[in-house]
């Protein structure tokens, strides 16, 4: 049986299968990365998925955005998967592991919204006092 692969249904995946171990849906995107392809996904995303499942902090989640034409592509996947995605690692052994990456917040397709403001990740968000 296949299930589709979104925030509604990482309970019903398959004990085998690795899920984040915290919410994807309250993070705050903290990183913004231009292009995210297969290497970021293998790589960065899955190093900060993993930093998140420590509970080090949530407000370190990845933007990402699409420049080019073939990144509609990763847009509609990324946002009918409520921005989730499995990771198949497999070793020398030929072992393989799946996780759900939950790392990625947003993906934003620039030229869906050229005209949208930019500031908001080049300032800092105001620190509460103590």
């Amino acid at each position: 049986m296949t299930v589709k692969l979104n925030a509604s249904t990482l309970a019903t995946l398959d004990r085998s299968v690795a899920v984040p171990h915290y919410d994807p849906t309250q993070l705050k995107s903290g990183i913004v990365h231009f292009g995210v392809g297969a290497f970021h996904r293998a790589h960065q995303a899955m190093y900060l998925d993993r930093l998140l499942n420590t509970a080090a902090s949530s407000e370190w989640a990845i933007c990402g955005v699409g420049l080019l034409p073939g990144d509609a592509r990763m847009r509609d996947v990324l946002t009918a998967q409520d921005h989730l995605y499995t990771l198949v690692t497999r070793s020398p052994e030929g072992h393989s592991e799946a996780r759900v990456i939950g790392a990625i917040r947003e993906y934003l397709y620039a030229p869906d919204s050229p005209k949208r403001s930019w500031r908001n990740w080049l300032t800092p968000p105001p620190k509460s006092s103590p």
